[in-house]
């Protein structure tokens, strides 16, 4: 079952999602409705910001679709929405500014989402036949750029580990709260290290979910799965030292049962986190930006260098799809292939003159 951490995550995506639905027009709550089976609620809601910014840009930008509310579009003017709209709509988003006028930029991934929530629009309304158009199947699907991956390397993994447990190299208003956190914070930067675990894990991690017997903990996965992470020695020695520290806190209400606190004694967030690995990462790696994905992808480095099993390595990370762990880790594959053209020998003294 999912823990309590995911039940207020799923409550709270919910009340969001019913916020965003109350502006949306009409035939948009039977499109949630629809798709409610086959879509977590994080991606319901991730759909509707999208859609509303997409029909904010319809209504303001068209006089065709201009209305008094969102709420008053119909099927039949979403119907008369053209590729050519949709990529305009997909330029402006390149860089606009917003309702609080903040100016907000977005990439090629976050373009290709919106898009993708564009098109599941249309491909519900197009199977139920209350449209006749598709228009966003027209449009191209903005190229995603590959980025190298940044990851730690062994000495890097050391000097980071080092930095939290000494505190050395902060300022001393950090080193005031890292008398307080230190336990705390090695023994979430050695998760992340020796686990491989998002973030989202991580944060909804609760006291009863780790078994020292068997030295695993279980987690909720992306999607709702449960699952079990099995940790190593110097996890488990950096577990057991903060268990004794957290143990003596007053947990406030609600937060009894979290493994990592705050200093307000509430279940740590996903930005604190993010704040702590960066704090200890400008220290040990400053010319590196360092986040808790790219922890993620040091132990996935790491685990592929010392088995070279990409599907052991998919299976630990938690994906779903084996390519796209092959896809993260192709650079290791073609340092093996050279180590590989390197040991093999066709002759004993090489080539001759």
């Amino acid at each position: 079952m999912p823990n309590d951490y995911a039940g207020i995550q799923y409550k709270e995506y919910l009340r969001k999602l019913k916020e965003a639905l109350a502006e949306l027009p009409s035939f948009c709550e039977e499109f949630f409705r629809g798709i409610e089976n086959t879509t977590l609620i994080r991606t319901r809601y991730a759909y509707a910001v999208d859609l509303r910014l997409f029909f904010k840009y319809l209504t303001t930008e068209f006089d065709e679709f201009k209305s008094d509310t969102l709420k008053s579009l119909t099927l039949a003017q979403l119907d008369r929405v053209t590729a050519t709209q949709i990529e305009m709509f997909l330029g402006h988003i390149s860089l606009y500014t917003n309702a609080e006028n903040a100016e907000v930029f977005n990439h090629e991934q976050a373009k290709a989402r919106k898009l993708s929530a564009i098109r599941s629009l249309y491909k519900y309304f197009l199977k139920k036949e209350k449209i006749e158009r598709n228009s966003p199947a027209l449009v191209e699907i903005p190229v995603i750029r590959e980025k190298n991956i940044i990851r730690l390397e062994p000495d890097e993994v050391a000097n980071l580990l080092d930095a939290v447990q000494s505190g050395e190299g902060l300022s001393e208003t950090q080193k005031k709260y890292h008398r307080l956190t230190q336990a705390r914070d090695l023994a979430i930067l050695t998760l992340f290290l020796g686990t491989g675990i998002r973030i989202s894990e991580l944060v909804g991690i609760d006291m009863d979910d780790i078994n020292f017997n068997a030295n695993e903990f279980s987690i909720i996965r992306k999607g709702g799965k449960q699952d079990i992470l099995v940790f190593g020695d110097e996890a488990r020695a950096a577990l057991l030292t903060y268990m004794l520290e957290r143990e003596k806190c007053n947990a406030a209400d609600g937060h009894e049962n979290a493994l990592f606190l705050s200093l307000q004694n509430k279940r740590l967030t996903v930005r604190a986190i993010e704040n702590l690995v960066k704090k200890y990462a400008a220290v040990a790696t400053p010319l590196k930006k360092i986040s808790p994905h790219k922890l993620r992808s040091t132990y996935g480095t790491s685990l592929y260098r010392e088995t070279g099993d990409i599907y052991l390595v998919a299976d630990v990370l938690g994906h779903r799809d084996v390519n796209t762990t092959r896809k993260h880790y192709a650079a290791i594959s073609k340092d093996r292939r050279r180590l590989a053209a390197k040991v093999v020998k066709l002759r004993e003294d090489g080539p001759k003159d």
